[in-house]
């Protein structure tokens, strides 16, 4: 009995469920650490690249790729880690952007700091400190709903 492999594209698809694991509103596909997928011989081989090199969530992530990919089938799995060229927020996808925003975190902005709340919209906003929950955001308070919210660091 021949078993096919699944293709490329449906891989993608799997991959764009597997939620980041310290902002789980955005899939690792969303995030653009994703770097390709492609099947060598009967493995598997899915590059990540981290969103920084120390990042502490990248055993969890390569663990929830491979509970992924295990639980639609996948026997043979080579995880590559790929650090050049680094991650930046430029890969962020559109609709993970979107996604950060509904959710109530600034999407990154080139000019360094939000456009606007991601609560109300108001452009009246303040950073309170550079450091937030995690490495990659930054604490801004709105000066009109009054809300703090997270702001994704451009990187």
């Amino acid at each position: 009995m021949v078993v096919e492999k699944p293709t490329v594209t449906q891989i993608w698809k799997w991959l764009d469920n597997v939620p980041d694991p310290e902002i789980p509103v955005i899939s690792l596909v969303d995030l653009g650490i994703i770097r390709d997928v492609q099947w060598q011989g009967d493995t598997l081989e899915i590059t990540v690249t981290p969103t920084y090199s120390g990042c502490p969530a990248t055993s969890i992530i390569n663990l929830d790729i491979e509970l992924a990919m295990t639980g639609h089938g996948i026997k043979n799995l080579s995880l590559k880690r790929q650090l050049s060229p680094a991650w930046t927020t430029d890969w962020l996808s559109e609709k993970g952007r979107s996604k950060l925003e509904t959710y109530g975190i600034a999407p990154p902005q080139t000019a360094g700091g939000p456009d606007r709340c991601p609560h109300c919209q108001s452009t009246d906003v303040q950073r309170i400190s550079q450091f937030g929950s995690t490495p990659c955001k930054a604490q801004w308070r709105c000066a009109d709903c009054l809300e703090p919210f997270d702001y994704f660091k451009c990187i």
